[in-house]
């Protein structure tokens, strides 16, 4: 994978591609995550969004940069 994408003639970093794809995997499964009822069992359900994305975000950079 190229590591800058052009988009409209602006040369972009694919984090920022890759920022965005893990934004709207991490608001799915949160959904999905909320409609089952699993917050009640977090201490910080905050905290739990903030990791996800960040497990997301790191999962989908190693792809990049491997």
């Amino acid at each position: 994978m190229p590591r800058e994408i052009a988009f409209h003639g602006v040369y972009m970093p694919t984090l920022t591609l890759m920022f965005l794809v893990a934004a709207l995997l991490c608001w799915g499964i949160d959904r999905i995550l909320a409609s089952i009822g699993l917050y009640r069992f977090t201490w910080h359900p905050a905290l739990f969004r903030v990791c996800l994305f960040a497990c997301l975000f790191g999962g989908l950079s190693l792809t990049i940069y491997k």
